[in-house]
């Protein structure tokens, strides 16, 4: 296998290469989309484009693979696909770079062969990023929590875990988290050589962002945290209230348009972005018995990937390692009052900017709150006047 340490810089990819990275999820990817995107006019001034038009080209990656939006979100046309190909065509010459971590959705290899010659065949190179499974299976069900699941974490663990075939509820999981069975299929269309994998350190919060530097020929330090894109798990807590919000909303019927404007992207996007879970706050605790079956998967897929002949970055080691959990608490997970107050706010002030021109476009947590008041009193005086 060809291992680098990340300590170790690798040389840059050859110049007019387009840097494909498909994540998946939880691997880094919020963090160092907002750091590519932020750098954008910068990484220009040395030749790399980013042609996406906002951070994360989601609609266009989940359209490519064929694949439906998150509950309630815009539906994913060939469009999106079609005008961020026109982007990427655009930079003509130069290096580029793309990320979604929804291309590891990717159902079949004529999927993925279609996408990689679509971005332009020889000229591109996958980017697969990868954390240990024990880490990752908390995050992602949280995740999934947000777009609407109602199964408890350790029922989830169960399903993904023992009970054949592994797919419900969410059969998207092993999909994106087999970790070698997804390198696999995109070095079969890319070429194992044009394929390089990187293992995240939790430990090095700057690592990703020096290897994408590295890969693409730019500066140091040019790629920087921002603040505004550290995707922050849930709590425990946050996570049960949530999961009972969805046992309600479907219990009721409501519209999953509704779910996506006032909890995903209004309470708890205002909660993630403005409240910042205390020491006491229990987190998600992985049991022992997942966190083994979890370390045993990922202790095969290392060794399967070090054998597909691909590029290796960081030490896998982690991969095929118990890591340590929070300790299980003895009371029941109680919900923060202040993180209570945030995730009502956000959806009030979600209702309210709904329709308020600039309010709603630029998303709640980025609107002031003397603006959002003032819709939602306007509003408000309307309803009156009708009545």
């Amino acid at each position: 296998m060809e291992t680098d340490r990340t300590s170790d810089i690798p040389a840059p990819l050859p110049a007019g290469t387009r840097l494909l990275h498909i994540g998946p999820h939880k691997t880094g990817t919020t963090a160092v989309q907002g750091a590519l995107f932020a750098a954008r006019e910068r990484m220009g001034e040395h030749g790399v484009a980013f042609p996406a038009h906002s951070r994360h080209p989601m609609e266009a990656a989940l359209a490519a693979c064929g694949r439906p939006g998150m509950m309630g979100d815009t539906v994913p046309t060939e469009g999106h696909w079609a005008r961020l190909l026109e982007r990427v065509r655009a930079t003509g010459a130069s290096t580029s770079v793309i990320s979604s971590e929804f291309f590891a959705d990717a159902p079949d290899d004529a999927t993925i062969a279609r996408i990689v010659g679509q971005l332009g065949g020889d000229r591109v190179h996958v980017l697969v990023t990868l954390r240990p499974l024990a880490r990752i299976m908390p995050s992602q069900w949280q995740q999934y929590v947000q777009n609407g699941l109602r199964m408890g974490y350790e029922d989830w663990l169960e399903h993904m875990l023992r009970k054949p075939p592994y797919d419900r509820p969410t059969p998207s999981f092993w999909r994106r988290h087999r970790h070698d069975r997804l390198v696999a299929r995109w070095a079969r269309a890319a070429g194992p050589g044009r394929v390089t994998v990187v293992v995240v350190d939790d430990r090095d919060r700057g690592g990703l962002n020096r290897a994408f530097e590295a890969l693409l020929g730019l500066p140091e330090n040019l790629l920087r945290p921002v603040p505004d894109t550290v995707n922050r798990s849930l709590t425990l807590a946050e996570t049960e209230m949530l999961r009972n919000l969805n046992v309600e909303f479907r219990g009721n019927g409501l519209p999953d348009g509704l779910y996506s404007r006032l909890v995903r992207n209004g309470a708890v996007t205002h909660m993630k972005n403005t409240y910042e879970p205390a020491p006491a706050d229990v987190r998600i605790a992985t049991p022992r018995w997942a966190a083994e079956a979890a370390a045993a998967i990922g202790a095969s897929a290392a060794e399967r990937i070090g054998a597909l002949g691909v590029r290796v970055l960081g030490d896998p080691g982690p991969l095929s390692t118990v890591p340590e959990q929070p300790v299980p608490s003895p009371q029941e997970p109680r919900l923060a009052p202040e993180a209570a107050a945030r995730a009502l706010y956000g959806a009030l002030a979600a209702a309210a900017a709904g329709g308020a021109g600039t309010a709603g476009a630029r998303g709640v947590h980025r609107t002031p709150s003397r603006e959002l008041l003032r819709v939602l009193g306007h509003r408000g005086l309307k309803r009156l006047r009708r009545r």
